[in-house]
């Protein structure tokens, strides 16, 4: 297994291989960029949806088929930006989704073999440039390009996990080699990669770790996160979900698609694969075998490609070096690890809030499921999974 056969690589890791900055779209799109760059305005009037429903229908499906796919993957983070801001962007959700958004919104989704809202990857993966264009992707050099409010809590948020994501390159390399590795009975090397990659899980924490210094948890309940969540299990929307107006294949019928969460990104599943930590069934399970589909097609073929040839537990279980047993758990113990702050964030920046925004539930994830008995759950198990 190669990274750039998925479109990775170990410096970007899940990262877009390209910088929002540099991408220009078709003239077509001018009313829609100016839109998109002047979202916190139109939110803070108060009437985002009378601005946004007067937005030209650029007529993009044949566009979308055919164009490169670094312009396809930016116009949909505008795109997704402007939807969540129709549907979130005043107090009452509506029921229906304009044909001139959900016609293109559509049309790059089907694209990128993604649903029709805003996914993780328009939010973070493919929405960050750095400052300094010879520098580092790293936290004193990266910025969020697309926003709703603009907020500084609102941009720390999105790029912490820019960072994250940069980090875990060196995870997902390793992955891909100690596929091999495993398979040829290195154990020297595996070793060393492992240990590397215990090394780098350590900058990663220190990244997650700084999440608080400029997201504030009641800012953040208050004024990130009501403009992410998705339309599934939301007893704000009437009906279930939302209709796409001028959707013919949904014949009218609301549509119940997942929000943007954390949980889709391909870190930790990836891990699961290589590691081949299993957890037994509960609904957090089935929430994120769901998430799965929302993940950009090539990052789901490389979390699929690891299960199926990651022989690394079998490997290490048959040994008798100590050394490389104690790495491969010392990486199972940072998964979990990661997991335990994870929990800890989410009782801190959603569970403990209350709030009276509309969908916006304490007691749901922004997917739309309970999280907090599972996120403990599923921490529990990838900790009890280590080899002796």
């Amino acid at each position: 297994m190669e990274l750039k056969d998925y479109g990775m690589s170990r410096e970007r890791g899940y990262l877009s291989h390209y910088e929002i900055d540099e991408i220009t779209l078709p003239e077509r799109f001018a009313p829609i960029v100016e839109a998109a760059e002047k979202l916190s305005a139109l939110l803070t009037s108060g009437r985002v949806r009378h601005w946004l429903d007067a937005l030209p229908d650029p007529d993009i499906g044949e566009w979308a088929q055919t164009a490169a796919e670094e312009e396809v993957r930016t116009a949909m983070v505008h795109y997704s930006f402007l939807v969540q801001a129709y549907v979130w962007g005043e107090a009452t959700p509506p029921r229906h989704l304009p044909a001139n958004l959900s016609r293109p919104m559509c049309a790059l989704a089907d694209r990128l073999g993604q649903a029709p809202l805003l996914p993780y990857s328009g939010y973070v993966l493919d929405n960050w440039y750095r400052l300094d264009k010879s520098g580092p992707i790293t936290l004193d050099n990266i910025a969020m390009h697309q926003n709703f409010l603009c907020g500084a809590d609102e941009n720390w948020f999105v790029l912490v996990h820019v960072a994250i994501e940069a980090e875990a390159g060196v995870l997902l390399d390793n992955a891909a080699r100690l596929v091999t590795l495993a398979k040829d009975g290195d154990e020297v090397e595996a070793t060393r990669r492992l240990k590397e990659m215990d090394e780098a899980w350590e900058r990663i924490y220190e990244h997650f770790a700084r999440m608080p210094e400029q997201c504030d948890p009641y800012i953040y309940f208050h004024r990130v996160r009501p403009y992410i969540h998705g339309w599934a299990n939301n007893p704000a929307l009437e009906g279930g979900g939302l209709i796409y107006e001028g959707m013919d294949r949904y014949e009218g019928k609301p549509q119940a698609f997942r929000g943007q969460t954390g949980s889709q990104s391909s870190i930790v599943p990836a891990m699961d694969a290589l590691f081949q930590v299993g957890h037994s069934d509960d609904p957090l399970r089935q929430f994120l075998d769901e998430l799965h589909q929302y993940r950009p097609v090539e990052h789901r073929r490389f979390i699929e490609d690891l299960a199926k040839h990651s022989t690394l537990r079998d490997f290490v279980s048959a040994s008798d070096n100590q050394e490389l047993k104690n790495a491969f758990n010392a990486c199972l113990e940072q998964s979990a690890r990661f997991r335990t702050r994870h929990l800890e964030y989410a009782a801190s920046y959603i569970n403990k809030q209350a709030g009276s925004i509309a969908g916006n539930d304490p007691d749901v994830g922004t997917g739309g499921t309970p999280f907090m008995k599972y996120l403990k759950k599923h921490r529990d198990e990838n900790r009890a999974q280590v080899v002796s």
